[in-house]
């Protein structure tokens, strides 16, 4: 849970600590912020004017900042484009293959039926 500081951060001390923000080491969620790109966290905790050991997790950062309307990327990618990136045909396809590997050829048991007769065997090795 983000401390009481950075809950009540604006969209404008975001954007004041960007400006007073410098390089800093290489992160995974970045924020584009005035066309530069920012580490989410540290740049959180700049705006909130809290220490680097402030309980606010990056996925936290990344969710105020998001809420306030700025772009997230998560290593160089665009996060509201990821969604995009995915084909719904290919997921159907994908889903489809899959229910192939569970059904056997015909007059061949299917990889459930496989299980559960391994299961069974199993079973009856234990004494009883």
């Amino acid at each position: 849970m983000p401390s009481a500081r950075v809950s009540a951060l604006t969209r404008a001390d975001i954007t004041a600590a960007a400006k007073r923000l410098r390089g800093s080491r290489p992160a995974k969620w970045t924020a584009i912020i005035d066309g530069r790109e920012l580490p989410a966290r540290p740049l959180v905790l700049e705006a909130a004017g809290v220490p680097p050991n402030d309980p606010t997790n990056s996925h936290q950062a990344v969710a105020i900042l998001k809420d306030f309307g700025f772009d997230v990327r998560y290593q160089g990618k665009n996060v509201s484009d990821a969604a995009a990136e995915v084909d719904p045909h290919a997921i159907e396809e994908l889903i489809r293959s899959l229910r192939g590997c569970f059904k056997g050829e015909p007059g061949e048991p299917s990889l459930v039926e496989e299980r559960e007769r391994e299961h069974r065997i199993e079973k009856d090795r234990w004494p009883r």
